[in-house]
């Protein structure tokens, strides 16, 4: 495989006009079939095979026009201090606040507290709850304003009035001003790394052609393919990501093979031939680790892990081809400018030789640190790690809702009066769904349900059976005496569903459990039982794909079990702050509760490419050092030379962008920053830069074992380019100069 990216590399190189031109060429046809392409599809955030989609589908079907699905607002309105809602001047502003928003935009139905007796024992808040025919975040800017006017007329007429429920969803902040960020970020800590703007420019340029491209082949397909708006968001992050590190190590690679006194062209086939085999690999790596989303079962999961696949697909490809390229035009001006100047005499290219190959720096002497003390090193960062992964052991997984939302939004204050006037259950009602087709009386079946759902214990009350035209099918609220997020409610849901069976053979009907409450419920049930397979599925095929890359059995598990121990300590640290409440006033997290259901297997999926990226490009120019001879501690020292410091750029990137997210308002989003935040530092800097180097001091040249039997089988890819070791540079026309 070196020989053939050599090749590539230097052709591209050569040919560098053609490649860029095809590279834009490809980018605008993508930009015009987006542009052109019909708009993106509804996500339909479906759960095939969870009991609340199956009550869901069977309510479309048995009340046609009901929209099961779609988003609702609770209006909650409060009497001035010391006063009552029923007082007559109240009860005409409510009824006139609810009649308003009755006859608004995608409503499909809004009933007064008064006629539906929702309003608390004390007589001082009230509510009403407004149905829309269209879903969650699709609603149009008129209904929105509608909804939010009506809720100020009625402050004007002196209540406070709040608005909860889905209707006020808001889209994700996560966007352009985040990635914005992220890549201003990056070019500062490029351009510290490399000494030099053009070479900070380029893996930016590049990694911004690969996102965009792919994004416009998402939006393009999009109506084909079932791909949405929002399943670009994991593509898009992961693409900058990736994008950005695999063009660096193909730069840093190629200023170090001219600083060795090769020419450029040799220097760009050198790169590629080299560190763009471990891109390959580690590309290999994260496409597995995002396609292994399919297993989840959750349909838009999938679609985002392919897309993201693809988008990483077109990173690695972009590195190999348009990098190389674009290094033609610059030339050695991705050197720093005083490097240049040292390169005119022979003393300055010496000096810029013995730097690029033998000078002890930061890395180097780092790595002769750890390999002083290896055993001190190695029980210390496994048990700073394990100390940290600690509280992931009191992990719990939930969809955060309202009451995890800021105080300052109307969706948390209109949750804590319902809280207060009502108890939290009524924050969290669960729908039940009685199908009597198959009963001989109906009627007495659906009384016979809601006897029973009010005699579990937390239910404290439900509601009388709503039939439909058929009268064959009828649902009533239970409502709990705790909130949709705690535990005490999930034991109700599944208290429920375990009498459906008793039920079924006294009524002869079935009764099946839904709403918002239990399909979190059910999502994250289904996202827990499904992480053990994810893990053993991506982990055991990168571990077969890393034993063809080092051609070692011990690495790859030590790869493995590294990652592993850094994704608990991140877990443990979003349990302390966001379950357990510590620093949780240092990063503005008003309410702790469960750790959002998705985050374990998205961590996993986003850390464990950056993560396997880190280890490839660490270790493949370590193994790059022992093959051609070196002494396995030397070789150590030679790859943290050449690769720690670009490595711990790449690093702080991407935990500069993430911690990012960690200011966001939006709680999830927070979480999502803190976490992968922290798993990119601990994976990094304590696994990548800490442990794996006492490893292989402690292992020696056991650490690249491998039977012979295996070393039969496996195909040898040349992964660190021993083949171009001691290959006399292939003549190469310069075609066009080469930038200087």
């Amino acid at each position: 495989m070196a020989t053939f990216l050599y090749r590539l590399g230097r052709r591209a190189f050569v040919r560098r006009r053609l490649v860029t031109l095809l590279w834009v060429a490809l980018l605008a046809v993508g930009g015009v079939l987006a542009a052109k392409a019909p708009a993106a599809p509804d996500d339909g955030f479906a759960m095939p095979g969870t009991e609340a989609q199956k009550a869901f589908d069977l309510m479309n079907e048995r009340f046609p026009g009901g929209h099961a699905d779609g988003a609702s607002a609770r209006v909650v309105f409060v009497a001035p201090s010391g006063q009552k809602i029923t007082a007559a001047p109240h009860q005409q502003a409510v009824e006139k606040t609810v009649a308003e928003l009755a006859h608004a935009e995608e409503v499909t139905g809004a009933v007064s507290p008064f006629k539906a007796g929702t309003i608390s024992k004390d007589g001082t808040t009230a509510y009403a709850t407004v149905n829309y025919s269209v879903k969650a975040g699709k609603l149009s800017a008129g209904a929105t304003d509608a909804l939010e006017q009506a809720a100020q007329h009625g402050r004007e007429a002196g209540l406070k009035v709040e608005v909860g429920g889905t209707a006020l969803t808001a889209k994700p902040e996560a966007g352009g001003s985040s990635e914005a960020i992220g890549m201003a970020l990056s070019a500062v800590v490029l351009t510290i790394t490399f000494g030099s703007l053009v070479a900070a420019g380029l893996p930016l340029l590049t990694a911004v052609v690969g996102v965009g491209l792919g994004m416009a082949l998402i939006t393009a397909l999009g109506s084909v393919l079932g791909l949405s708006s929002t399943t670009g968001t994991l593509a898009m992050m992961l693409g900058l990501a990736v994008g950005i590190d695999y063009a660096v190590f193909i730069v840093s690679r190629y200023r170090a093979e001219l600083a060795e006194g090769r020419t450029p062209q040799d220097a760009a086939g050198r790169a590629v031939g080299t560190a763009g085999s471990a891109v390959v690999f580690a590309g290999l790596t994260v496409v597995i680790a995002l396609a292994g989303l399919s297993v989840v079962g959750i349909p838009i999961l999938a679609k985002m892990g392919m897309a993201a696949a693809g988008t990483v697909v077109i990173a690695v490809l972009v590195a190999l081809t348009l990098v190389p390229a674009l290094l033609g035009f610059i030339g050695k001006r991705v050197l720093p400018r005083k490097v240049r100047k040292a390169a005119g005499n022979g003393e300055g290219a010496a000096r810029a030789t013995a730097s690029a190959s033998g000078e002890e720096n930061g890395g180097a002497r780092w790595a002769r640190f750890v390999l002083r003390r290896p055993v001190a090193v190695l029980l210390g960062g496994v048990i700073g790690l394990g100390v940290l992964a600690a509280p992931a052991l009191d992990l719990r997984l939930g969809l955060p809702g309202d009451e995890a939302k800021p105080t300052s939004t109307t969706q948390r204050r209109a949750y804590d009066l319902l809280s207060e006037g009502f108890g939290p259950g009524f924050n969290g009602p669960l729908t039940v769904l009685v199908d009597a087709k198959g009963s001989p009386d109906p009627k007495a079946a659906a009384s016979e349900v809601a006897k029973t759902v009010s005699g579990l214990p937390g239910v404290i009350t439900v509601t009388p059976p709503m039939f439909n035209k058929a009268g064959d099918t009828a649902l009533l609220n239970a409502i709990p005496a705790t909130g949709p997020a705690a535990a005490e409610t999930k034991d109700i849901v599944h208290a429920i569903r375990g009498h459906a069976a008793g039920l079924k053979t006294e009524t002869g009907a079935r009764v099946l459990v839904s709403g918002t409450t239990a399909m979190n419920i059910d999502v994250s049930q289904k996202l827990t039982d499904a992480l053990v397979p994810y893990l053993a599925i991506v982990v055991g095929l990168a571990v077969l794909l890393l034993l063809v890359v080092f051609r070692s059995v011990l690495v790859p598990l030590k790869a493995a079990l590294g990652f592993l121990l850094s994704v608990a300590a991140a877990l443990g640290a979003v349990v302390a702050v966001f379950q357990w409440g510590w620093l949780a006033d240092l990063i503005g997290v008003q309410q702790t509760g469960p750790v959002m259901s998705m985050m374990p297997i998205f961590m996993i999926g986003v850390v464990f490419g950056l993560a396997m990226d880190y280890e490839v490009f660490l270790v493949t120019r370590i193994r790059e050092g022992y093959v051609h001879g070196e002494q396995p501690d030397e070789a150590i020292v030679t790859g943290f030379r050449h690769n720690a410091r670009v490595v711990t750029a790449a690093a702080f990137i991407m935990i500069a962008v993430f911690a990012g997210f960690i200011g966001m308002s939006e709680p999830m989003i927070k979480m999502m920053g803190l976490g992968l935040a922290a798993a990119v530092a601990f994976d990094a800097f304590v696994v990548r830069m800490t442990i794996v180097p006492a490893v292989l001091a402690l292992l020696g040249r056991r650490a690249w074992w491998l039977p012979t039997w295996l070393d039969r089988l496996i195909p040898d890819v040349d992964v660190e380019g021993s083949q171009l070791h001691d290959a006399a540079p292939e003549p190469a026309p310069a075609r066009e100069p080469v930038g200087v």
